[in-house]
């Protein structure tokens, strides 16, 4: 059966983002230390953004338009001269063609007379013009002694304690590479394992689960049979290599659990067999749930000697890796101030090392076909274009900062004057609805953005939080919510602690109506454990 091939048309619509509105997507979402840097590399990379110094006048915006309106210019005159070039050499193809077609005849290559092969006409030619003369004289030979370097000669024996500037070495390493860098847990675990006597295929092994450890310090990502399998090593082989990871400081690393680590712990201190021990080794759930009377009647011990032994386990170290993976200090800089004037709240953009841009006009007089080539031209014409869009799209991103945040001072002037317990909830689609805009862009505008309020720095997300709904009709944030659940909690009775029912009425007398549920699912959330866990035993003392 043979197959047809048929021309189709089809019409459809598609959502194509251009270059600019790519960047302008891509600058909105950037805080200020990501916006500096981004600056910074486009002026390095175009030449006609410069950095408005102190005193001097930014780019005029007639004469942006007038930079605009020659590049449109110069971009509809080559795309003229392109449709010219492409018309000229269709009509030379045609013609082309139509020549070969009328010329489909024999070869007229003529033959000699006894039509043995086509005659070769000769010809003579002479040479007019001045003849060159080449000097054939040989070159002088060098002297191997005017290639000696005496400077450094002098510089590198007969003085040393003295160097002229010519031979100072000027491409020094930068001071930073001497700086040292804090130690992580991989690092100090290979540095142990370098230092160790073990056997080379055990080194190995021991590499691989050194790699797979969390940042906590546990091998939980992987299983000792896995990395066996992956390494080609035998199971007693990664057994013993897992067996000398748990060795190394600090005591408690490259354990399965929770049970292993603090197992691991109170042999390196030389505790097994104790009570502490047999309480982790048997007992680690009836701990979570301080049941230490169940403990001790298992043990055969006495309640105060479990609760002795629990209180020791609380010194050892859940989390051993986290002594050398402690995360980087996080440098924040607001992107917004909210100032009080008065009565009112002023918002001004935080621009302080964000370099401010301008044109270089001195590349203009290149985009005129008599001063630069085509390529020249196209160039220059494609710097200018991508530098008006960029200062166009950091303009647009401060504008849409400027709206948001005044909405936010409306919706949030409560909060402003008297804190946190006054926060309103905000959606961002009602936001998005007021400033006019979609609700991705207020997403973006708010993204990894703080600013600086009389009650503090907060990321601009914080304000945008779920309404709790209230007898009386007006909303509540769950961030008040959450805060108000934990405060009771923290203000309870130790002894006797509050139960979600109780919490859960405290707060429909403050105007808050919620469930129980509701309040046992935000103190879960917030990893606050239950009544049971919170009580705490006094201990009755015997006169």
């Amino acid at each position: 059966m043979q197959q047809r091939i048929n021309l189709n048309l089809r019409v459809a619509q598609k959502q194509v983002l251009t270059p600019g509105l790519v960047q302008m997507v891509s600058v909105l979402a950037l805080n200020k230390l990501e916006l500096r840097d981004m600056i910074t590399a486009e002026m390095v990379e175009n030449p006609v953004l410069e950095e408005l110094a102190d005193g001097e006048v930014e780019t005029d915006t007639e004469e942006i338009a007038r930079i605009e309106e020659i590049v449109a210019a110069e971009t509809r005159g080559e795309q003229a001269a392109d449709r010219e070039v492409t018309e000229a050499h269709s009509e030379a193809h045609d013609a082309a063609q139509a020549a070969f077609e009328e010329y489909e005849a024999p070869s007229r290559l003529s033959t000699d007379g006894n039509g043995d092969g086509p005659a070769i006409e000769h010809t003579s030619s002479t040479l007019e013009g001045p003849l060159e003369v080449v000097d054939f004289t040989p070159a002088k030979e060098k002297d191997a002694f005017d290639e000696i370097d005496f400077g450094s000669f002098f510089d590198d024996y007969l003085d040393p304690g003295f160097r002229s500037p010519a031979s100072e070495d000027v491409e020094k390493p930068s001071f930073e590479n001497f700086l040292a860098t804090p130690t992580n847990l991989t690092d100090h675990l290979m540095w142990q394992l370098s230092l160790s006597a073990a056997a080379p295929e055990v080194v190995v092994a021991a590499e691989a689960i050194i790699g797979n450890l969390s940042e906590d310090g546990y091998l939980t990502t992987t299983t000792i049979e896995d990395i066996a399998e992956a390494g080609g090593h035998s199971l007693e082989l990664a057994e013993a290599a897992l067996k000398l990871v748990q060795q190394f400081d600090p005591s408690g690393v490259a354990a399965r659990d929770l049970r292993e680590c603090l197992l691991i712990q109170l042999r390196t201190i030389g505790m097994e067999r104790s009570c502490a021990w047999q309480v982790v080794h048997d007992f680690l759930p009836h701990v979570q749930n301080k049941q230490f009377k169940e403990i001790a009647k298992a043990l055969g011990r006495p309640i105060p000697v479990v609760e002795d032994a629990v209180e020791y386990l609380k010194r050892l170290d859940p989390r051993p890796g986290q002594r050398y993976n402690k995360p980087e200090a996080r440098l924040i800089e607001p992107d917004v101030f909210i100032v009080k004037n008065g009565d009112e709240y002023q918002i001004i953009m935080n621009e302080e090392d964000v370099p401010q841009l301008r044109l270089n006009l001195s590349y203009r007089r290149l985009l005129n076909r008599g001063e630069s080539d085509k390529d020249v031209r196209t160039y220059i014409k494609d710097r200018y274009s991508s530098a008006i869009q960029l200062m166009k799209n950091i303009e647009q991103r401060k504008q849409t900062i400027l709206r948001v945040c005044q909405t936010v001072v409306a919706r949030q002037r409560d909060f402003l004057d008297r804190g946190i317990d006054e926060l309103k909830p905000m959606m961002i689609k009602e936001v998005a609805e007021e400033v006019g805009v979609h609700p991705s862009t207020v997403s973006r505008a708010v993204a990894n953005k703080y600013v600086h309020t009389p009650q503090g720095v907060y990321e601009l997300r914080f304000f945008f939080s779920e309404a709790v709904q209230g007898p009386s009709g007006q909303d509540t944030s769950l961030l008040v919510l959450k805060r108000k659940v934990k405060k009771i909690i923290e203000e309870e009775d130790s002894t006797h602690p509050l139960t979600d029912d109780q919490i859960t009425r405290m707060l429909q007398t403050q105007g808050i109506q919620v469930t129980r549920r509701t309040v046992a699912k935000y103190r879960e959330d917030m990893r606050i454990p239950s009544t049971h866990q919170r009580r705490v035993k006094t201990r009755k003392v015997s006169m």
